[in-house]
């Protein structure tokens, strides 16, 4: 089973990271967030990975081009030309690199990359987004419902502080520096799909999110898992901030592998 990762979007509200690279290599410790992603995927045996390209796509080219070779051990041999492999750590990981355009909607890079995938089911997330979610669990869930789409829904701590306040003097009676779950479901990617939902997306300018999702909970294909361990989206310069600090302390939730 493939798994489809986003790696295309500008990442515009972290751009003091993303006017040099694309979100995906955003590091989080010494790794990109995209690694820690597909770390996730291939701890429960899903290897085969597809990523969608766009906003400088060249780069996550570059990284997996030499992976082998910064995670090995080597002798080279300048007069022979020659280059001995001693000892290497890399995954087992197969990697495809589709450029999907630089201006295409979510929607629009599915699309372009069906030829790969062909008519069997597939995962799908986003490049930006970790959690401690069982993934052999989500697959099971998604077979048993019989549905085009499964969705991994969660409840993102909120980013603001919780008071709870005695009306009649405005005392501050409790005060929570962040709240463990929103007030609301949301959409948390970890997608499980079946070939069919190709046929709910137009063209590049569609929206995975828009008008597919919508038009698939309208038909009853569309089911959502939930997901009450740990998720977090990197999505501004605070949120790698505390990723950074929770794995430089050994204590990130999303490192199921060991």
């Amino acid at each position: 089973m493939q798994v489809v990762i986003f790696a295309g979007g500008f990442g515009t509200r972290l751009s003091e990271e993303t006017y040099l690279r694309p979100k995906p290599m955003v590091e989080i410790g010494p790794h990109p967030i995209l690694w820690h992603i597909m770390k996730i995927y291939s701890h429960f045996g899903f290897n085969d990975f597809l990523i969608c390209l766009g906003y400088k796509g060249y780069m996550i080219k570059e990284y997996f081009a030499n992976y082998f070779l910064h995670r090995s051990d080597l002798t080279i041999d300048l007069r022979s030309q020659k280059t001995t492999f001693h000892k290497n750590t890399c995954e087992p990981w197969r990697v495809t690199l589709v450029d999907t355009g630089l201006n295409t909607m979510t929607g629009g890079r599915i699309k372009r990359v069906k030829e790969f995938i062909g008519d069997k089911t597939f995962l799908l997330t986003y490049g930006d987004g970790v959690a401690d979610i069982n993934i052999k669990d989500l697959v099971k869930f998604h077979r048993d419902c019989g549905k085009y789409a499964t969705v991994t829904a969660a409840k993102p701590p909120s980013k603001f502080g919780s008071l709870s306040l005695k009306e009649s003097e405005g005392v501050v009676e409790r005060f929570s520096e962040k709240l463990q779950e929103g007030e609301a479901w949301i959409n948390a990617g970890f997608f499980v799909l079946e070939p069919e939902i190709f046929n709910y997306i137009e063209g590049d300018s569609v929206a995975w999110e828009r008008d597919p999702l919508e038009k698939l909970a309208m038909d009853r294909q569309l089911v959502a898992y939930k997901h009450r361990g740990f998720w977090r989206c990197m999505d501004t310069l605070r949120d790698k901030e505390e990723l950074t600090a929770a794995w430089d302390a050994g204590n990130a939730p999303w490192k199921v592998w060991k």
